[in-house]
């Protein structure tokens, strides 16, 4: 299983601090380099011929090579050229009518800035080019280039840094490279390694019970299980934040210069909005994942929104969806987790289930008014666990169990925590009280 470990890392003195920016800022150097000349012949700038694969790569690595060493910079302009292969595929994807999958124009691959704006102080080591030992005084050792090694007495010709915390997975079979950067926001040097771990590790599912996944804009996520439990996890202050950040964003740019596209600033409240949503969506992962693993869940359906957003939904549902929940990040994230557990993440379509009633089938006849799904029929539900149980139905091809009083969760800024007043829960299989009405018309019917 591909896994990976993130951590903080400070060096031992402040020749090795220094030696360490001088690294990450020549790494940027580097990245901004390659980057112009690739987009002047992308753009047919006059003096440069050829494609963006034309760049002089060779002198660039021996300019920067007594810095770096030679394999830091090779891994720099190798992950350059990964960027540019990345937006040639978006833009082909882009252009090719029948794939609705990108709906923007995608942008070639930008700089780290400059010396005056200040630098995106960045680089990436080369899996055999750097060595860690976890243990009680965990440490960290990058390859360096010979000038910095002569000019701040480096031992031999590494970096020795000091690791802090306890790894995810400290035991693995093999590394991939390691991204190494420094984190404005929280002040220190931080580091990535992908590593493999066994399959050994992947627990057993308990039993072989399903869950459903409906993906909202207001409730993020709305989960009903063959179990008859239900999870529901509110996203409005979370988005609420992530658009202030945008504003204040927006607002900035408004005050650039002309010719300048951005700033340190800009890019400081960019990582900061994005290190906000990706904590919160590893963490809703994570906990939602614990729930259905001792409801014994194996299976997890979870609905593409693709077709739901270009018929159903409003524009800003479908920039709460892209922009701020990244549906496609969410769900890599969520099948990478699920592997730990043993439990399978299948993508299927949900189209109509947030307009259908469960009791009559109508979809054309119920209204929808914020989280509550109406129908003549007498149906009166919450809108998203309707969906996810509608939704549920249809993959499993039998009815829910009656449902009982969902459990919401809302974000704190560290973790889900239950809101005051859904019932308290000894574990995950206690049996909560079934607070619907005989024939089933308020299955659902708590509103948020």
């Amino acid at each position: 299983m591909k896994r990976t470990n993130t951590f903080a890392v400070r060096p031992l003195s402040d020749d090795g601090e220094q030696v360490l920016r001088n690294v990450l800022d020549a790494s940027a150097a580097l990245w901004n380099e390659i980057n112009y000349q690739r987009l002047m012949r992308y753009n047919d700038e006059d003096g440069f011929e050829g494609d963006v694969w034309d760049a002089d790569t060779g002198a660039l690595e021996g300019k920067y090579k007594d810095v770096l060493g030679a394999s830091t910079a090779q891994q720099v302009i190798r992950k350059n050229s990964e960027a540019w292969t990345g937006f040639f595929e978006l833009k082909d994807q882009y252009h090719d009518e029948p794939n609705t999958s990108i709906t923007d124009h995608p942008s070639p691959p930008g700089f780290r800035g400059n010396k005056d704006d200040g630098r995106q102080l960045k680089t990436v080591i080369r899996n055999t080019s750097y060595s860690i030992e976890w243990g009680e005084r965990s440490r960290l050792e990058i390859i360096i280039g010979d000038e910095l090694r002569d000019r701040h007495n480096s031992p031999g010709s590494r970096l020795r840094l000091e690791v802090v915390g306890d790894p995810n997975w400290p035991e693995y079979e093999s590394q991939g490279r390691l991204d190494l950067w420094y984190d404005e926001t929280d002040d220190s040097f931080r580091a990535s390694q992908p590593v493999t771990v066994s399959d050994e590790t992947r627990a057993t599912p308990l039993a072989d019970e399903t869950a459903a996944l409906d993906i909202g804009a207001n409730n993020l996520v709305a989960c009903t299980t063959t179990t008859g439990e239900h999870y529901l996890y509110g996203g409005r202050t979370l988005f609420q934040r992530f658009r202030k950040t945008g504003q204040e964003i927006a607002r900035l740019q408004s005050k650039l210069e002309d010719g300048q596209y951005s700033s340190e600033r800009i890019r400081r409240l960019y990582r900061k909005r994005t290190r906000r949503r990706d904590h919160a969506q590893e963490a809703l992962c994570r906990d939602l994942l614990d729930q259905l693993y001792e409801e014994g869940v194996d299976t997890v359906y979870l609905g593409d929104v693709t077709d739901v957003l270009e018929t159903h939904w409003s524009a800003d549902t479908n920039a709460k969806t892209h922009n701020f929940w990244a549906f496609k990040k969410f769900t890599d994230r969520l099948a990478c987790t699920a592997e730990e557990y043993g439990i399978s993440v299948e993508i299927r379509s949900e189209a109509w289930t947030s307009q259908e009633c469960p009791d009559c089938g109508s979809t054309e006849r119920t209204t929808r008014h914020q989280d509550t799904l109406t129908c003549p029929c007498g149906f009166e539900g919450h809108a998203d666990l309707t969906a996810s149980r509608t939704f549920l139905e249809r993959q499993t091809d039998e009815a829910v169990r009656p449902m009982a009083r969902p459990v919401r969760f809302e974000w704190d800024d560290h973790e889900w925590s239950e809101t005051a007043y859904s019932p308290v829960r000894d574990s995950p299989k206690e049996q909560r009280t079934n607070r619907s009405t005989s024939d089933g018309k308020l299955a659902s019917g708590e509103t948020a």
